[in-house]
Parts: C-alpha cells; sequence; structure tokens
C-alpha cells in the first residue's frame, strides 16, 4: 500500500510550479497504517499562498487509494534558491521600489517583511533610504541603537519577527545625512556585508524612491532575486515606476510584480468606494502580475505612526488582508523563480 500512496502523491501537483510535489522534493514522510495515511509535506515558503488547495488535491488523491480510509496532512517549509546565496545564510534579497516618493513603499515593504514573518519565514529587513529612514519609526524602534557583536559586525535589531537594520538607529535624530554617491556606496556595502543577518529566508530591502545610486550600489554587489514595484494608480506615478522598471531590466534584476498602493477608499460611514487616483493604472505596466490591490486605509497610517505593522494591528481590516496577500503572491512569486534554476528531479526528503 506504501507504493500506491506514493504513486498517488506523484498525481498531485504544485498549483504554481506545475510540477508534481514527489519530483519536487516536497513529501518529507509519507507512511500508513490502519488504513489511516500520514502525509507531511515540506512547502517552498511558509507564505504559500496555495497551501489550502495542495491539502485538499493531496487528500482527494490519497483517499482514492484502495484501503485508505482517513488523511492526516501536515506540513513544514523549506525556502528554497536556485543557485548560491545572495549573502551568507540569506536565500532571497528582495528590492522593494518606485519610481516616485509619496506612493506607500517604505509602509507595502515593513507589511510584506511582517506578514511574511508571521507566517513563519525568517525575514530580514534593510532600510537602504539612507537620506530618508522610516522602516525604524514604523517597527517602533527609532529610539535604539545598533551595536557591535563579537565579531565587531553590526547586530540587526529585532522588532516583530523582524531583523532590521536603518540609518535612522545609527545617526542622531533629525540630523540630515549630506553625502555624495561613495559615501552611500559604502553604507549600503556595510549594511550587506558587514553586518551579522545569519540565517533568512529572505531580506527585504526598502529602496529610496527613483533610480539612483543606491539601486545601482545594490544590484553590483550582490545577486538580486527580484523586485518589487509599487505605485499608485494614476499616470503621474505609473510614468515613473516605468522608468525603475526599465532600471531594473538594464541592471539583469527580475521584477517579479506591481502593488497598487492607494488603489480605492472605502468610506466608513457610507460603504462607498472611491477611486481618488483612478485604479487600475498598474496594467499599464507591460504585463507585470499585478500583486495586489491595497486600499487607502486610515489605520495603516496610524499603525504606521504607532510603530506596528498593519497585518499585525488590525490583520481584518481590507489593507492589511490586501497586504498580506501581497506578500503570500510575492513569495510563490519567488518560488517559481527558485524552481528555474533547480533540477529536474530533486530528492525526496
Amino acid at each position: 500500500m506504501r507504493d500506491a500512496l506514493w504513486a498517488a502523491l506523484k498525481t498531485v501537483n504544485d498549483p504554481e510550479l506545475h510540477r508534481d510535489l514527489v519530483s519536487l522534493g516536497m513529501i518529507e514522510r509519507a507512511e500508513v497504517g490502519g488504513g489511516v495515511a500520514q502525509v507531511k509535506v515540506n512547502l517552498t515558503t511558509p507564505a504559500c499562498p496555495l497551501k489550502g488547495q495542495i491539502e485538499g488535491d493531496v487528500r482527494s488523491a490519497v483517499l482514492a487509494v484502495p484501503g485508505i480510509k482517513e488523511v492526516v496532512v501536515t506540513f513544514g517549509a523549506m525556502v528554497r534558491t536556485g543557485g548560491q546565496p545572495a549573502l551568507p545564510g540569506v536565500k532571497h534579497v528582495l528590492l522593494v521600489g518606485s519610481g516616485k516618493g509619496g506612493v506607500g513603499k517604505s509602509s507595502v515593504a515593513v507589511n510584506i517583511a511582517a506578514s511574511l514573518a508571521r507566517d513563519g519565514a525568517r525575514v530580514g529587513l534593510l532600510d537602504a533610504d539612507v537620506y530618508g529612514p522610516s522602516v525604524a519609526h514604523m517597527l517602533g524602534r527609532s529610539a535604539e541603537r545598533v551595536t557591535a557583536n563579537a565579531e565587531r559586525k553590526m547586530q540587526p535589531l529585532e522588532a516583530h519577527g523582524i531583523r532590521f537594520l536603518s540609518m535612522a538607529n545609527l545617526s542622531p535624530a533629525g540630523q540630515a545625512l549630506v553625502w555624495r554617491g561613495p559615501m552611500l556606496h559604502s553604507a549600503i556595502q556595510q549594511f550587506l556585508k558587514d553586518a551579522a543577518w545569519g540565517d533568512l529566508d529572505y531580506l527585504i530591502v526598502d529602496l529610496p524612491p527613483g533610480t539612483g545610486d543606491v539601486q545601482l550600489s545594490l544590484t553590483q554587489t550582490i545577486q538580486v532575486t527580484g523586485a518589487v514595484i509599487v505605485t499608485t494608480p494614476q499616470d503621474v506615478a505609473l510614468i515613473d515606476a516605468a522608468r525603475a522598471i526599465d532600471m531594473f531590466r538594464k541592471a539583469s534584476v527580475p521584477v517579479l510584480g506591481v502593488v497598487e498602493n492607494m488603489s480605492y477608499f472605502v468610506a466608513p460611514d457610507t460603504g462607498l468606494t472611491y477611486d481618488l487616483f483612478g485604479r487600475g493604472g498598474s496594467q499599464k505596466l507591460g504585463g507585470l502580475p499585478l500583486l495586489g490591490e491595497v486600499p487607502l486605509d486610515m489605520e495603516v497610517r496610524k499603525d504606521s505612526d504607532a510603530g506596528e505593522p498593519a497585518v499585525l494591528a488590525h490583520p481584518d481590516s481590507a489593507a492589511a488582508q490586501a497586504l498580506t496577500g501581497v506578500a503570500r503572491a510575492l513569495a510563490g512569486r519567488v518560488s517559481v523563480q527558485a524552481l528555474a534554476d533547480l533540477p529536474d528531479q530533486l530528492p525526496v526528503v
């Protein structure tokens, strides 16, 4: 019966990777006794957006095996990388960028990181907006200072299950940094290579707006898995978002998708929906995958000012659910990206 159980599992495909769970090495354990099958599936990310579908497909396939009356499905997760890690211990570096400021890029980056961490991933967050750092404030840790460990490497701070570094925790509050390009390059190098990030599934990088020195330093320094573009729906934002996309493509960084932020507003008193900045404008960006439409929500702003990401403070709100969907869709895109460099047949764990 064990052979029949494994044969049944081989008919179940991962909905995003379009290969069966057995050849992908996602079945950690499959045993049967007394008519009860025990199956453990290792997902390609803790934030798998299609976990429920996979569980249902496994149950249907296994219950079709003669003699099996019950199926117990459990899950683990193992984030894979198609090649060498971007940094020691860091599997994927994901850039969150925008063509212009004011589109909510940092808020999206913080909530992506918080959502992935809540789902069980090991997550780091680098605030690469050196001139206008905001991540520390949004995580409620702006008063803390970065220290060095015994190896004289910067020790990232921690908040909400996220390891993070920000210039706000290295320089006096309110002090302007008047730096030229080489100094920016040196700072980014230190954030990446002189910090004790430890083992991470994802390092989210909140970029400054535009297409300047920081973006070039990052793309030329390490292997980046991909980038996310944050924009609002109106044309003035989309024009600049298109420039950011062009920059990433010239730097050979895959653009994994677009987040349309402030996509619409639902009036709390009437429930009516207003497209304040238009809606659906991200469809003009060359057919890139839409990771999600995030509504304009006052709670997101309040939560950011209070130092707690909206996905944690108000997880049932429309904005938080949209941001959670963005994070999970991004994790799925990363898994698909990694598969391109994996062998056709992976060993069974």
